[in-house]
């Protein structure tokens, strides 16, 4: 096999390109102890299923379960049941439920770690109360806790459509904090990855919406693990990282700025739950193995070449980046093929995977140059781009 491909670029040219050969990224020998890092994880779609949008989904679970010890192999920890699996957007409750139960035993068979998201989106998109709000999250996280899994808190659209104040979020949140049997993961996303998620918290003004956050986690941090957030901005989360009562971490979901934020800034540093991190899983590990060390040339050196990947992938509009995540592990031999649930395949443009593949051939983190060049070559040949 050859590992030469010619690329659309938007010019309307094509390159030849021939890929590099992968860097030898080493797993850990031990758990990484410098930050907490969770990869949030895809889901793999069967191909043989009727992946239609609107659909049920039909999950590939063998390759779902294998990329999730791939994520485990190098030290990181798996977000499970997230908007990166597609909640919201083709992942119906039954599929999520049956993957967090399947997760949480693939989780204990390696001494795996695993968090899981639980939310409202199994519910009707009018529930007509908080108490109803209330009751739907109850019922997800009864799920998780079940599982063995550290709940995550996810942001509910049902809530943003009825929540009219901060308090009637307090009231919600504070009602399942005091549920919860264990420290939770608070999920603060922004309306980059769910427009419907606009004036969370109780205001469309950050500041406001960050003071309603901040006193809903200082209220109930002793069941707070940390908070998750996905706003994609690194000055806002360096402002709130240091608000934080004592003990409560700050999980970074800013696939812009990642790099610098975990480092952090001698004072603070931002532990990781991101989704960028299962596309570039050998390179995070072996940054955080870097960091592990005190070695902080070789972390910037690790995480140096994804950045531009990661800002790709999550490009405008962002929610799409899932499209991108499953491309690249099709790419990189996690599944055997590129299909996704709900259709999402076809969420991103040719130009654009093309750009994603020669991103991810920079940062070298093709492992096979040969298979990733004959699957871009089929992906290709099917979208009419000539060879």
């Amino acid at each position: 096999m050859s590992a030469s491909v010619r690329l659309p670029r938007s010019d309307g040219t094509v390159e030849e390109r021939r890929l590099a050969e992968p860097a030898q990224w080493a797993r850990p020998s031990g758990p990484i102890t410098s930050r907490v890092a969770f990869a949030a994880a895809h889901v793999v779609a069967d191909p043989l299923g009727d992946n239609a949008p609107g659909a049920p989904a039909a999950l590939d679970w063998e390759a779902t379960l294998a990329f999730r010890r791939h994520l485990w192999s190098y030290g990181l920890g798996v977000a499970e049941a997230m908007d990166t699996a597609q909640r919201g957007m083709g992942l119906d409750w039954a599929s999520t439920r049956e993957l967090i139960a399947r997760s949480a035993a693939a989780a204990r068979e390696v001494g795996g770690r695993l968090a899981a998201g639980a939310g409202t989106d199994h519910a009707p998109a009018d529930l007509g109360s908080l108490d109803d709000v209330t009751a739907a999250y109850c019922e997800q996280i009864e799920v998780v806790e079940a599982s063995g899994a550290q709940v995550i808190l996810m942001a509910s659209r049902q809530l943003a459509r009825l929540a009219r104040a901060p308090e009637d979020y307090a009231k919600v949140y504070g009602r399942l904090l005091e549920q919860v049997s264990g420290p939770v993961i608070l999920h603060w996303l922004g309306p980059m990855f769910d427009p419907a998620l606009h004036g969370y918290w109780g205001s469309p003004e950050l500041p406001a919406a960050t003071d309603a956050f901040l006193d809903l986690v200082g209220q109930h941090a002793g069941k707070v693990d940390g908070v998750k957030v996905s706003l994609l901005d690194a000055g806002h989360e360096r402002g709130l990282r240091a608000a934080l009562p004592g003990g409560v971490r700050l999980y970074t979901g800013d696939d812009f700025n990642y790099p610098e934020l975990i480092r952090g800034d001698g004072t603070h540093h931002s532990d990781a739950l991101l989704g960028v991190f299962a596309a570039i899983a050998p390179a995070a590990s072996a940054a955080l193995q870097a960091l592990d060390a005190g070695d902080l040339p070789r972390y910037d050196e690790a995480f140096a070449p994804t950045l531009p990947l990661a800002r790709h992938i999550f490009t405008a509009p962002t929610w799409y980046y899932k499209t991108g995540i499953a491309f690249l592990a099709w790419l990189c031999g996690h599944q055997p093929g590129f299909t996704m649930v709900g259709g999402l395949q076809s969420a991103r443009s040719v130009l654009h995977l093309a750009e994603l593949a020669r991103l991810a051939d920079d940062a070298r983190l093709l492992p096979d140059p040969d298979l990733a060049a004959a699957r871009l070559r089929t992906f290709l040949d099917m979208a009419g781009v000539p060879r």
